[in-house]
Parts: structure tokens; C-alpha cells; sequence
């Protein structure tokens, strides 16, 4: 590494220090009163997590040191200030989230393990021919779909490895990030989330929302609903960014010539499908099964939806088809890490308050304001707490408040409700907003301030986005942005 970019890494490092000490050190911060005058203090534990929130979103984007080992300090750092006890700070990063992660991650190992990927990549590529653009699209469009049905989480570990066989298949590799596999990786990570937002099954965020909605306002949603307020928002944005990507990120290649020759060449070379591979497809089918059916069936949802997947992962062990060098190599450690960070962060502004200081501070500017301005003020602020937090905290941290501030207003809660939920699907700026985002990084095909900077453009047209359906679909289809 050069002089110059070592000076950089430690400005980076000593400026997230600094928000740290300065928020840790600063006077007594006002309370914030939200417009029924319930009033939210922010505690000395509160400022201190404001603070090690911005140190951790600073070292995150530049990558002043490994994205893992930052989550790492996450934790030591509330210990160090004070903010939260080890016991509680470490937990964390074994949260049933982080663990549904490595589940997803496991999924992915084995089908590519044994096969099954390069059979996926290999009919993919049959059906959207030789010409780059269709492949991404081709890649996009099926990654959207699957999450209508499966956590996005599932979809990104089962897509990785399919996507790295057709990066092979192009010329790219892990050593030299090409155009292509910058937009199809990030591309993948972005339209994952948008394809989320279209059902009740594409998140935890999406329920919870609805529930919050239903306990403040007694109104029901039902899946037909949702899907028809929201899978439109989703199934635009699938075709934006796939047109943003290949105008940013043009492939190197407008075709891969012979590609369709080698595509049958090689899918002729795994010949049937073996013993094996179905034993893999029937596990993982019975484990996604089990995750669809527990959104409808009540006896199963009290168990964890990390289970079904983890359990998936102990029977390929015990049946020798993954191994302890799969986990010791195959397993991106420094990603799991990084969600465990997340979460830990993500509890600390939320059990110290801080997350609701900021939430309720951000809300009360907006009262008074056109409409407009406060549906976007919302999903806005939805937008940047979903990129550093848990997306199901992020909504219930706002979309309550918002509610209640849009009664006052007039404003119709049900357009609140879209738009936050859409807002919370789509985390489009840091690695720590989705787990898709963070599988796709595996690729190294891109850096964190590169995603960043492409997820600022994306993240501005989702709002507009907001705006555009809140005057013209949504009104048409019985929902007025005010209520008469």
C-alpha cells in the first residue's frame, strides 16, 4: 500500500474516533418530543451509541480495516464507553438473524459442492443466450422471483455461486473485477430487495410492518393486498436498475462468443443428475418448503426461520457431503462477522434509545409540511436507518411515530405504510443494510465505497419512485394520499 493511501486509511480511522469521543463527551442532548408530547430522553448511553454508530458507518465505507474486524470493535467499543455490558454487546452476534445467515451461506456451499450451481448457471444461460445484457437481466429477473416466495437472504446464498460460474464462463475472476461482475453482483444484491417488497414472504420486515399498522390503526392487509400495492414498486425497480447497470457498468463484452457451445458442451459433461445432487435439491426444497408454509401454518411459526435452513446444514454434515474444510474455508467468516456488528449496533441505538431520539427528533421537523414532504421525509429517514440497522428495528422505530404524526395531517396511514416498507426493503448504500449486500461482496468484484457511491443514485430514484406512485398507481387503485 502507498504513503498516500495509508494517510487516508488513518484519517478515516482517527475521524471515526472522533465521533466517538465527541458524542461520548458532548453536553446533555435535548429530549425529543413526538406531537402527542410523549417525551424521549437521550441517556449518556444514547449520545455514546450515536457516536459509535457514526465511527462504525465511517470505517465500514472506507474500509479502514477489515469489514469484520470493525464489528468487532462495535462491540469492544460499548464496553470500553460504558454503553452496553459485554454479556449484552457480544450476544448479539449470535442472533438467530446472523445464524439464518450462515444457514443461507451453508445452501450455497453445497450446491456448489456438488453441482447443482453449475446445472442452475448452465440453464440460466441456455434460456437468456450469449448477449451480456440478457444474462443480466436474465440473472435479475429470476433472483426477483425467487425472493417472492423465499427470504432474500436464502435467494442471495443460493444465486452466489451460479453467478460466479457465469463470471467464469465470461473470463472474470475474484483476482480482476471486471464491469460485468460489478453489475452482476451489486445488481443482484439491489434487485433481491426489490424483489423482497412484492410479498409478505420476501421479509420479516414486510409482517412486522403490517402488524405495526394493524395495532395502530385496526386496519387488516391482507397478502393480496400488499402484493398489489407494492410487487409494481418492486418489479419497476428490477427493470431500472438492470437499464442504470448496463448503462454504469457496460460490460467489457457485448457477447460471449461460443458461450452457448460451451453452455452445452459442459452441462453434457455433468450428465444426469446424480444420487446426490437430488438428495441435496430434496433437503434444501423441504427446508424452503418448511420456510414458505410457516408464513400461513401457525403451528410453525414459533420456530425460528434460522432452524429450518441450519438443520439443512447439520444433515449434510452428518451425512458426510460437507465436511469441516467446507466450514474452516468455504464459510466467509468476515462476513458473518459483519452481521453480527450490524446486529449488535442495531440493538445498542434501539436499547439505549437512541434510535427513537433521532427517529422522533427527525419526524417532529416535519409536521406541518405538504403531504409530499412528509411522506418522503419518512422513507427517507426509513432509507438511511435500514442501511446501518435491522430493517425490521428501522420500522418500528418510524412507522409508528409516522402514524401517529400523519393523523394529525390527514395523511392516509396505508400510504405510510408502503412507503416505509418499500423504503426498508431496498438498503442500497452500505454492506450492513442487507445480507444480500454483503454475500454479493464475497465476489470482490467491487469495493464497499463503490457500492456506496453507485447505491446514491438508486436510493434517490426509489424515493422519486415514492413520489411518482403516490400521484398517480396507488390513487388509482383506492388509495388516496389523503383521506376526505
Amino acid at each position: 500500500m502507498s504513503q498516500g493511501a495509508d494517510w487516508k486509511r488513518y484519517f478515516f480511522i482517527v475521524l471515526g474516533l472522533f465521533f466517538m469521543i465527541w458524542f461520548w463527551a458532548m453536553p446533555e442532548l435535548s429530549p425529543a418530543i413526538d406531537p402527542s408530547g410523549k417525551v424521549f430522553p437521550l441517556t449518556q448511553e444514547g449520545k455514546a451509541a450515536i457516536g459509535l454508530f457514526l465511527l462504525a458507518g465511517i470505517w465500514w465505507v472506507f474500509e479502514v480495516i477489515p469489514i469484520g474486524v470493525t464489528s468487532i470493535a462495535i462491540g469492544v467499543f460499548q464496553v470500553i464507553f460504558t454503553i452496553r455490558p459485554a454479556k449484552d454487546a457480544f450476544r448479539d452476534f449470535m442472533d438467530p438473524t446472523v445464524l439464518f445467515i450462515l444457514g443461507s451461506l451453508l445452501v450455497g456451499i453445497v450446491f456448489s459442492k456438488v453441482g447443482v450451481t453449475k446445472r442452475m448457471a448452465y440453464r440460466t444461460l441456455s434460456i437468456v443466450g450469449e448477449d451480456t445484457r440478457m444474462i443480466l437481466l436474465g440473472v435479475f429477473v429470476v433472483t426477483a422471483l425467487l425472493t417472492h416466495v423465499m427470504a432474500h437472504t436464502a435467494v442471495a446464498g443460493t444465486m452466489f455461486p451460479i453467478m460466479m460460474a457465469i463470471l467464469a464462463l465470461y473470463g472474470g475472476s475474484t483476482d480482476k473485477p471486471t464491469k460485468f461482475g460489478k453489475a452482476l453482483f451489486m445488481g443482484m444484491a439491489y434487485t433481491a430487495g426489490a424483489g423482497s417488497i412484492c410479498t409478505l414472504m420476501g421479509g420479516a420486515r414486510n409482517p412486522a410492518a403490517v402488524g405495526f399498522f394493524q395495532e395502530f390503526t385496526g386496519q387488516s392487509v391482507s397478502f393480496i393486498d400488499f402484493s398489489t400495492h407494492l410487487a409494481p414498486f418492486g418489479w419497476i425497480t428490477v427493470f431500472a436498475v438492470w437499464a442504470l447497470f448496463i448503462f454504469w457498468y457496460k460490460p467489457e463484452k457485448t457477447k460471449i462468443p461460443g458461450l452457448m457451445e460451451t453452455v452445452k458442451s459442459e452441462h453434457a459433461k455433468l450428465g444426469p443428475m446424480t444420487g446426490r445432487e437430488k438428495f441435496v435439491v430434496a433437503v434444501v426444497a423441504l427446508a424452503i418448503g418448511f420456510l414458505v408454509s410457516a408464513s400461513f401454518i401457525p403451528a410453525f411459526q414459533g420456530i425460528d426461520r434460522s432452524v429450518p435452513l441450519l438443520f439443512a446444514g447439520l444433515i449434510f454434515f452428518i451425512t458426510k457431503v460437507l465436511d469441516v474444510k467446507d466450514l474452516e474455508k468455504g464459510v466467509p467468516w468476515n462476513i458473518i462477522l459483519l452481521f453480527g456488528g450490524a446486529m449488535s449496533i442495531g440493538y445498542c441505538l434501539w436499547q439505549t434509545g437512541a434510535a427513537q431520539w433521532i427517529a422522533v427528533n427527525w419526524l417532529a421537523m416535519l409536521e406541518g409540511a405538504p403531504w409530499m414532504v412528509v411522506v418522503l421525509g419518512v422513507s427517507l429517514l426509513i432509507l438511511i436507518l435500514t442501511n446501518f440497522i435491522m430493517n425490521v428495528a428501522a420500522i418500528s422505530i418510524v412507522l409508528p411515530v409516522a402514524l401517529v404524526i400523519g393523523s394529525y395531517m390527514n395523511i392516509n396511514p396505508e400510504l405510510l405504510l408502503y412507503s416505509c416498507t418499500a423504503m426498508a426493503g431496498m438498503p442500497f448504500l452500505l454492506l450492513i443494510g442487507a445480507a444480500p449486500n454483503a454475500i454479493a461482496y464475497e465476489s470482490k468484484q467491487f469495493k464497499t465505497g463503490e457500492f456506496f457511491l453507485t447505491g446514491i443514485p438508486c436510493s434517490l430514484m426509489i424515493l422519486a419512485m415514492v413520489a411518482l406512485l403516490s400521484v398517480t398507481y396507488w390513487p388509482l387503485i383506492g388509495m388516496p394520499p389523503l383521506l376526505k
